[in-house]
């Protein structure tokens, strides 16, 4: 399975409202539930007013569309991670997940992953 590793830097923070979210950015992920409303963006995209913030995220992706159908795909890389004790944060789209690790153990992710039989590629 190929895994595509993004060079950008991600933050997960906590909105007051969407006015300042610019969905015309690259990558925004909002989620919204009774008592939040969240966003995780690239950290230069990052609002200037949130409540809260958590920087120094980076991420990468499975390459490919994939079925829903399809079953473990997501929790095989959870557990080949949790195994070393690296923290993930998981978001799905309707194509594909894209899964966030903290910066200082993304290399170790990767190489884990690498490891395990994932193939391993960069963005351009």
């Amino acid at each position: 399975m190929l895994i595509r590793f993004m060079k950008e830097d991600f933050t997960v923070c906590q909105i007051g409202d969407l006015q300042q979210v610019d969905l015309d950015k690259p990558y925004c992920f909002l989620a919204k539930t009774a008592h939040e409303l969240s966003l995780v963006c690239r950290s230069e995209d990052v609002p200037e007013k949130v409540l809260r913030r958590e920087d120094d995220w980076q991420a990468f992706y499975i390459e490919g569309s994939l079925d829903f159908a399809l079953t473990g795909i997501l929790a095989g890389i959870a557990d080949v991670l949790t195994k070393k004790g690296i923290s993930l944060l998981a978001l799905s789209t309707y194509d594909t997940d894209y899964i966030l690790v903290k910066k200082e153990k993304m290399a170790q992710a990767l190489q884990t992953l690498a490891e395990a039989g994932y193939t391993i590629m960069s963005d351009k």
